[in-house]
């Protein structure tokens, strides 16, 4: 009879351990990856755009090309997950010393209403100027636009 007791004793804490946290455990572990895997698939659209606008901007930079606009609806997703991500661009000057200076636009991508957040880097020429835009993604106006004019300046900007 004592070691019935002993093994109510010593399982049933081990027991009820185990139904309240596994389920704990699981559900964190679960929100790790669906974090992880909405965050790779932001990395994706970043990179995406970035290569897109660098596109633009070699496209209209060529020496041929005298002035004139393009625009590109990149082909992205609408949503991730059924939620809609913005995009948001900041340029800023680099020194080379080798060369002339260059500039390089820091694309934020996140994933609205969630806290998910990526950046890219794409490095563009010092006859570049970006027009403040976002990206909606669920917007029928998703595109990116680029510019040159006669002094060979690329506006580069989301959106026609």
């Amino acid at each position: 009879m004592p070691s019935v007791t002993i093994e109510y004793v010593i399982l049933l804490p081990i027991l009820m351990m185990q139904v309240f946290l596994f389920p704990f455990a699981a559900n964190w572990l679960m929100n790790v990856w669906v974090d992880s895997r909405r965050e790779l698939a932001l990395k994706d659209v970043a990179g995406h755009l970035g290569s897109t606008i660098q596109q633009l901007y070699f496209s209209l930079n060529h020496a041929t090309i005298s002035e004139g606009t393009a625009t590109y609806a990149p082909g992205l997703p609408k949503s991730i997950e059924d939620y809609h991500y913005i995009a948001n661009g900041t340029l800023r000057t680099v020194l080379d010393p080798y060369s002339n200076s260059s500039k390089v636009l820091e694309l934020t991508v996140r994933m609205v209403s969630t806290g998910n957040s990526v950046k890219a880097t794409v490095v563009l020429g010092p006859n570049v100027v970006w027009r403040d835009s976002v990206f909606i993604s669920n917007s029928t106006n998703a595109c990116v636009s680029a510019e040159k004019n006669q002094t060979g300046t690329i506006f580069l900007q989301f959106g026609g």
